[in-house]
């Protein structure tokens, strides 16, 4: 478990971790099964630097047999692939009639047809079932296949070697990152924190720090993490992890709509929102043993803070707190001596004997006392960072930026960042800009309303103080370190991969993982896509729909479970049901130059969960992309090639009803990796203004290659041309998102 848990973590930094104990000699040449294990690897798409090729050749042979297995599972090469309909990417000429009579057929048991395993009979003369591996009517496999095509990929990925060093500096950066981790790299230190032990380091973000403190209380420790918890926020966060998952603090009634949307239906009979409410609820109930109630009890009477302090802050969170408080049995345990703090606490937070600043800032702001907003403000930098755009329309641009500049020296860096990046877009009257509630899905929200209070010249004059005051105070702040090298070299590729902040993906990368924003460039002419779910899963309906979404300069189309066929898109059939435990596969194959002579602009690739609840955890989807034709089985229809992945996700954890994982932008010939959450059975619940305001937000973010620019004027570094240089920023190094975040200097 270890081991694999460790190739894993590796795995998606595109390199693979072998322990310096288990290679045991110095061996040049070859071995017979290293000269096994390369072939196989090539047929899946991956290769090895000569560093990795020379330490597994000197490794034993089991440990060669791990590092295949750990590529096949990642690819699910042991997953049925197997699609609907064989050689799908010829139309079965299906109609709508089709489904009429055999509708009828069943419904008056008139026998005249075909019968299948699933119970129905398939009336003669409709769809043509010797091209199909399954029923056509109800989407049920029947028949399954094996994959038969590798190694047809035109790229080797090159996979490099690890050792201890690069695995220990890895996972101190996960826990010293400045930003939140996403989905994968939660993921990776759990597993690392599983098998490794903990350094002694600061943990900057309150999300990192409650997967931390959850190792230490699941080892005995619950008296040593006193010391983390600095405000009752951050006991509330461990609290609520602990009862959803959840690292952020979503209120439950959100929790609750989002449950009960994703289990309406289309079909009245079919829609359990009714039951997903009372379900929700019971899982949200609130339950703890005297030993997790003492421990909590101590952590709030142990708070390095003044009561009335800590009652402000438990202010906006109230109605969650008075649940707490109640399920915790705080007002029991604060009458036992010693817990005089927390009596006191229960008092005045019961009686609201406390002032709440962001009632006085909202009292002066409204009254237009732009002094006392200000002072207020500058008490706490980052909340007045996050309203800063805001502050400038209200209270004017020139003043709201001079008080500002006082405090931003003690504003987060990430935050110093956003602002710079998004100032474009918020200062543009004719841009909506894309956002995501806490605990819900990607939204569109109109520009603010003062903007039309300015002209032009003035909104343009707001974005350039912006600009100069941020980078002003990010080379401040990268000048303040000494620094004796002389040289620096970037990788052209970082100035396409924007800094992740604010991201929070919530899926997960098996494979060397890319930031959102990241472009695939297409060698060939055809895309495919791919998804596949129900894998350990007992047979059942569970209906997925892989999905596009074609945009033109003048109309929308759709290439879905209900329109198998459209100009440059092919679908593979609509699978309703999955079978035991392999799960099943659905494709779409986009033909390039065949959408480019329609002026197609873009293709957007979407999967919905059309079943009840949101999309199954462990769903994969992503696409295939070669410089040369990728076959599709004649037999069997399986058209999958873990050669051609170029990027996939894997599902965990979701409260959506439907998934953006791509956009390709037909004229660039280029696919860009994002992440866009929204609801609704099917692809026609998606707003393709929401994803264009989600890809100008992620082109206005300042990109790694532009961020190490700053950094090597602020430090008088020279860039050179070449890797000969004393800092060396690659794109293996800049595949680490946390270590690019050690960049954010505060």
């Amino acid at each position: 478990m270890k081991t694999a848990a460790l190739l894993k973590i590796s795995l998606r930094q595109n390199a693979i971790f072998i322990p310096t104990e288990m290679i045991a000699n110095d061996i040049k040449k070859l071995s017979g099964t290293t000269s096994v294990l390369v072939a196989n690897v090539s047929k899946l798409g991956f290769t090895f630097s000569e560093s990795l090729l020379h330490a597994l050749n000197n490794v034993n042979p089991n440990y060669k047999v791990e590092v295949l297995e750990a590529l096949k599972e990642v690819l699910g090469t042991d997953k049925n692939w197997t699609p609907l309909v064989k050689e799908w990417d010829i139309p079965t000429g299906e109609t709508v009639l089709d489904h009429i009579v055999t509708f009828f057929g069943n419904v008056f048991k008139t026998n005249n047809g075909m019968a299948l395993q699933c119970g129905h009979t398939i009336p003669y003369n409709t769809f043509p079932l010797e091209r199909y591996n399954g029923c056509p009517f109800c989407g049920t496999p029947l028949e399954f296949g094996k994959i038969e095509n590798f190694g047809q990929g035109s790229k080797l990925k090159v996979l490099g070697l690890w050792n201890e060093k690069e695995l220990e500096d890895f996972y101190k950066s996960l826990l010293q990152s400045k930003t939140a981790l996403d989905a994968t790299q939660i993921e990776s230190l759990k597993m690392a924190m599983k098998y490794l032990p903990l350094p002694k380091i600061d943990i900057t973000m309150k999300e990192t720090l409650m997967l931390v403190i959850d190792v230490l209380i699941a080892e005995g420790k619950a008296e040593s993490t006193s010391q983390y918890f600095k405000t009752p926020t951050d006991i509330l966060r461990y609290l609520w992890f602990k009862n959803t998952g959840m690292l952020q603090i979503i209120e439950p009634k959100t929790i609750i709509q989002r449950t009960s949307k994703n289990a309406q239906h289309f079909h009245n009979a079919l829609d359990t929102s009714a039951q997903a409410i009372l379900a929700s609820k019971k899982d949200l109930k609130l339950k703890y043993s005297r030993k997790e109630c003492l421990m909590v009890a101590n952590w709030l009477n142990n708070l390095d803070m003044e009561v009335e302090a800590i009652c402000e802050i438990m202010h906006p969170k109230r109605g969650m707190w008075v649940r707490f408080i109640r399920a915790l049995r705080l007002a029991e345990y604060s009458k036992r001596k010693g817990f005089e703090k927390l009596a006191f606490l229960m008092d005045v937070f019961y009686n609201q004997v406390y002032d709440v600043w962001q009632s006085k800032v909202n009292t002066n702001r409204i009254k237009f006392d732009a002094d006392k907003t200000f002072a207020l403000l500058k008490q706490r930098p980052g909340l007045f960072a996050r309203s800063l755009f805001s502050n400038m329309l209200w209270f004017g641009a020139d003043e709201t930026i001079a008080h500002f500049t006082e405090i931003i020296d003690k504003v987060p860096a990430r935050l110093v960042f956003t602002l710079n990046m998004y100032a474009q877009n918020y200062f543009d009257k004719n841009i909506q800009r894309s956002v995501k509630p806490l605990g819900g899905t990607n939204k569109r929200i109109a520009p603010n309303g003062l903007l039309n209070l300015y002209d032009e010249a003035q909104l343009e004059a707001m974005k350039n103080q912006i600009e100069a005051l941020c980078l002003l105070a990010m080379k401040k702040r990268f000048a303040a370190i000494t620094n004796t090298n002389k040289t620096m070299y970037i990788d052209s590729q970082l100035f396409n991969m924007p800094v992740s902040i604010g991201d929070r993906s919530e899926t997960v990368q098996d494979l060397p993982v890319a930031l959102m924003g990241t472009r695939f460039p297409i060698e060939g002419n055809e895309v495919r896509l791919f998804m596949q779910w129900g894998k350990d899963l007992p047979a059942q309906h569970l209906d997925m729909d892989l999905s596009c979404h074609i945009a033109y300069e003048d109309k929308l189309d759709m290439c879905s479970f209900s329109r198998l066929t459209t100009t440059g898109c092919q679908h593979s059939g609509d699978i309703r049901s999955i079978p035991n435990k392999i799960g099943t596969a659905e494709y779409i194959n986009i033909n390039i130059d065949e959408l480019a002579k329609a002026k197609a602009k873009f293709v957007t690739f979407t999967c919905n969960a059309y079943s009840n609840g949101s999309i199954t955890p462990n769903l994969v989807v992503g696409w295939m992309n070669s410089k040369f034709p990728m076959r599709i089985s004649e037999t069997t229809g399986v058209a999958y090639d873990p050669s051609c992945v170029d990027h996939q996700v894997r599902i965990t954890q979701n409260v959506a009803k439907g998934l953006v994982f791509g956009v390709l932008d037909v004229a660039k010939r280029e696919i860009v990796w994002l992440e866009m959450t929204f609801g609704g059975q099917v692809v026609q619940g998606l707003d393709f203004k929401g994803v264009q305001a989600l890809l100008s937000k992620l082109n206005s973010k300042l990109n790694i290659g532009s961020l190490l620019q700053l950094k090597a004027e602020a430090q008088g570094l020279t860039i050179t041309e070449d890797e000969n240089a004393d800092e060396v920023y690659n794109a293996q190094w800049a595949m680490n998102a946390a270590a690019v975040t050690q960049l954010l200097i505060d």
